[in-house]
């Protein structure tokens, strides 16, 4: 059972540490494309973000169909929105991008609508 559990723990292990890995890269790329950290993004401040698409779904707001997709740069998440979008080529899951626009907070989380984009 001991051999079972040491096997678990070494796995887990590699895949923190890969998941460490992925962090400082994606911090540092952002910082070499002179982006800010999301961390560091201030409610209602236009800014420039850089880091890898995690997760894009098609959900409606008021209706209107809204393309999200959440941002990570290894400091932190930001919600992409792009209203009445139902689809952007190019915009997937794992995809690198930078965006650009104004920061806002809902429900506690940084959120973007609407962002100019340039897929890297």
């Amino acid at each position: 059972m001991s051999e079972v559990k040491g096997k678990l723990r070494r796995s887990l292990s590699k895949w923190a540490n890969s998941a460490d890995m992925e962090a400082r890269e994606l911090k540092q790329d952002a910082r070499k494309a002179g982006c800010c950290p999301i961390v560091e993004a201030d409610d209602r401040e236009r800014v420039q973000l850089q880091g890898s698409l995690r997760t894009v779904t098609l959900r409606p707001r008021g209706g209107v169909p809204a393309l999200e997709a959440e941002l990570y740069d290894g400091s932190g998440l930001i919600t992409l929105v792009w209203l009445g979008r139902r689809r952007i080529a190019g915009i997937e899951p794992g995809r690198a991008v930078k965006v650009v626009g104004r920061v806002g907070m809902q429900d506690k989380r940084r959120i973007m609508f609407n962002p100019n984009y340039e897929l890297k």
